[in-house]
């Protein structure tokens, strides 16, 4: 693939995006490793916590662009990536099990351990997308990776602020798994020389996992009211609201006239009633 092509550019900024969107929280579980460190030590950590994670992702994305030649792996990699793009618009990372540790060498060991356990996501959308250029994997992380290490907490506030996003790089997401999935030598028969059939089907495929991304994550959301007036919470908006079975709350009303709920203190008699739906 000509560097300077249109096909190659389009690939590393694909592999850019899904690096920034599946692997911009990696600043999180470094801050959290490092945390309990002095601060000349912190800065060893983040530089040689970065070195290894980035010498074992892309050891394994290397190793991954070389599995998906065999046949059939290219498919079982799309499908799985599909999943991974639906997972993305649906879920939170949990950093709750990166503890901080005390010595210098223990924060490397858990930093290296935790971006290889939570980056394999990444490694399947970036193999995907490279299309067998070892080349492209490199460029893509030379690029991504500062990116990551010192601008992700910029990034996740924009993510933040701006959930669309997220839809974004799920859209490259589901156009990479579409591209996998009609490129093995499994299904490419059924795509040969038939452009708009390809295309069309990819399309469909961005379509239906954004729509049942968005879908799910408006399910979460919903609140049930009873008869007597019991709110009932999904498990998902409750556990993002960190509530438990056995908090109460009671009803007040803010500045501009809604109605919010406030915890009460545990001695204090419930006025209003919430149920967990889990």
């Amino acid at each position: 693939m000509d560097i300077l092509s249109t096909g190659f550019l389009f690939s590393l900024l694909s592999i850019i995006l899904i690096d920034l969107v599946l692997a911009g929280d990696n600043a999180i579980v470094i801050g959290m490793a490092a945390r309990n460190l002095k601060k000349d030590t912190q800065k060893k950590v983040i530089l040689w916590g970065t070195v290894g994670a980035i010498a074992i992702r892309a050891a394994a994305t290397v190793l991954v662009v070389g599995l998906l030649k065999i046949p059939g792996l290219l498919l079982a990699g799309g499908i799985l990536l599909l999943w991974i793009s639906y997972k993305l618009l649906t879920e939170k990372k949990n950093h709750d099990n990166v503890g901080a540790k005390d010595s210098m060498w223990a924060a490397i060991r858990t930093i290296i351990i935790a971006d290889a356990v939570m980056g394999m996501d990444n490694v399947i959308a970036v193999a995907g997308a490279a299309h067998g250029s070892f080349l492209l994997v490199i460029l893509g992380l030379l690029v991504s990776v500062p990116i990551v290490v010192w601008g992700s907490t910029l990034f996740i506030a924009w993510i933040e602020k701006y959930p669309w996003i997220i839809y974004i790089g799920a859209g490259v997401l589901v156009l990479t798994a579409g591209k996998m999935i009609t490129g093995d030598s499994v299904t490419h028969a059924l795509f040969a020389g038939n452009a708009i059939a390809k295309w069309t089907f990819i399309g469909l495929l961005i379509v239906l996992v954004l729509a049942a991304g968005n879908w799910s994550k408006m399910i979460g959301y919903q609140v049930k009211v009873g008869n007597s007036g019991e709110l009932t919470l999904p498990k998902e908006l409750s556990e993002e609201a960190q509530i438990a079975e056995e908090d109460r709350y009671t009803v007040k009303m803010d500045a501009r006239g809604n109605y919010v709920l406030v915890k009460e203190d545990a001695d204090d008699a419930p006025n209003g009633t919430m149920q967990h739906a889990g």
